[in-house]
Parts: C-alpha cells; sequence; structure tokens
C-alpha cells in the first residue's frame, strides 16, 4: 500500500520521494505485466515503460481514483499495447523450485507443476478475459477498480471474469486429462 503523503510529495518534485514510490510499486507492476504478457522478458520491458510513464507523468495523477488504480491502469495500457504489436515468439522461462527438505519436495513439485498449468492455461485467454483476471485475482482489485482500469462498464468486466473463470476451467480440465 503507498502512502498518498509518498505520492504527494514525488508529485511535488522530491526526487527521493519518487524514487521511493516507484520502488514501492515495481513489483506490483511486474507482477501484472508477467501475467497479462505471459512471458518473463515482455514483463520486464512493459514494467519498464511502465514505470517511466509513471515517472513521467506523476504530476497528472489526480486523487479522483485511488494511486493503485491509476499505476493499474498503465500497466495495462503498457501491456496492452504491447500484445498488439507482439509477434509469434518462442520464450524458455526459468522457474527455480526451492526445495527444503525430502518430505516437501513432492509437494512442491505438485504446486509448481499446477502454478504451471494455471499459467498456461491464463495464457490462451483472449487478451481482456487475461487483463481482467489479472487484475481480479493477482493484483487484488474490486470489479468497479477493474472498470476504471480498463476504461469499460462494471457489466462487461464482470462478463469478462466469468467468461474467463469458465475458460479456465475448462483449459485446466484438459490439462489434468492430459489433452492439451
Amino acid at each position: 500500500m503507498v502512502d498518498a503523503e509518498l505520492v504527494r510529495s514525488a508529485q511535488n518534485g522530491d526526487r527521493e520521494a519518487l524514487v521511493r514510490l516507484l520502488k514501492a510499486i515495481e513489483h506490483s507492476v511486474y507482477r501484472t505485466a508477467f501475467y497479462v504478457l505471459g512471458n518473463e522478458q515482455d514483463a520486464l520491458d512493459a514494467s519498464q515503460e511502465a514505470l517511466i510513464r509513471i515517472y513521467t507523468k506523476i504530476d497528472t495523477y489526480q486523487e479522483k481514483a485511488k494511486f493503485s488504480t491509476w499505476v493499474q491502469r498503465i500497466v495495462t495500457n503498457v501491456c496492452i499495447d504491447k500484445f498488439r504489436k507482439k509477434k509469434e515468439t518462442v520464450s524458455i522461462d526459468q522457474h527455480e523450485l526451492t526445495l527444503y527438505d525430502v518430505q516437501n519436495v513432492e509437494q512442491e513439485v505438485e504446486r509448481a507443476g499446477m502454478a504451471e498449468e494455471v499459467r498456461r492455461a491464463i495464457k490462451r485467454l483472449p487478451e481482456h478475459q487475461r487483463t481482467v483476471i489479472t487484475l481480479r485475482y493477482l493484483q487484488d482489485l474490486s470489479y468497479g477498480e477493474i472498470a476504471e482500469v480498463m476504461n469499460m462498464p462494471l457489466n462487461t468486466v464482470k462478463s469478462y471474469l466469468y467468461r474467463a473463470r469458465q475458460q479456465l476451467q475448462e483449459l485446466l480440465h484438459e490439462y489434468q486429462k492430459g489433452g492439451v
């Protein structure tokens, strides 16, 4: 959670406050970008671009919306722009698996496998559905905040989430059957 006073200080030209603000939001920005775009390199690029936009446009933020909603709107727009420009590429993501002891190995492997299935399923969703799923479940935004970030009616957000959950359920069921 970002302090409103920190945001105001950054808007008033306090460079140290701006740096602290960017550091406070960078993980959230990357997380959104990763789940929307689906791979580490694109997420890093989008995160950097979004943080630069936030840095250069901090003075345009108005307290009509929560700061986190404003940030998510910027990240989402950067990701949508990248998604539209993106050509089909192959990415090799390395994910570390931390094994603490022999008894936890099986649980960790199973959890990592399930997480990978969910990531693959999310990647297969249409752009808007993938974005609303990311904002709702990974960034914990309310339906209203998602509507504001994506600049769409609340009922459209609900519809996208409903369809996305249905598709995810179907895709995960296919993965469990070994069909995909």
